[in-house]
């Protein structure tokens, strides 16, 4: 029950849900979560904690970059209410912008030791 009353409270959250539909599209750093959504970088790392903490994402660590996507296992109830959240989501305007500038910001990979913009 415990489980299930905090992955409630953490979807209570519009930048938490705005963010979980940006990770729907594929993954991402904080930078990117923070240039789509068009926060700032103290807010992207705690909803993206948040979210991690309750279970809803996976994170990629690279070098000094973390990345983040939803879990893809079997996990409970957590991939239903990713799929609830992404049905509820479709058509959403603010969701719609936030993809489209997640469209324009460039991946960043790291090239021999230099960070570069895909």
């Amino acid at each position: 029950m415990r489980a299930l009353v905090r992955a409630m409270k953490t979807l209570s959250d519009e930048t938490r849900l705005r963010i979980l539909s940006l990770l729907l599209e594929r993954e991402c750093c904080v930078c990117e979560v923070m240039q789509a959504l068009d926060i700032s970088q103290s807010t992207a790392s705690r909803s993206l904690g948040v979210l991690y903490d309750a279970g809803f994402l996976k994170v990629r660590r690279e070098g000094q970059r973390s990345y983040y996507s939803i879990i893809d296992g079997p996990h409970d109830f957590y991939l239903e209410l990713v799929d609830v959240v992404r049905k509820a989501l479709e058509g959403n305007q603010v969701v719609e912008a936030d993809r489209e500038r997640l469209k324009q910001t460039q991946p960043v990979i790291k090239v021999g030791g230099n960070e570069k913009v895909q």
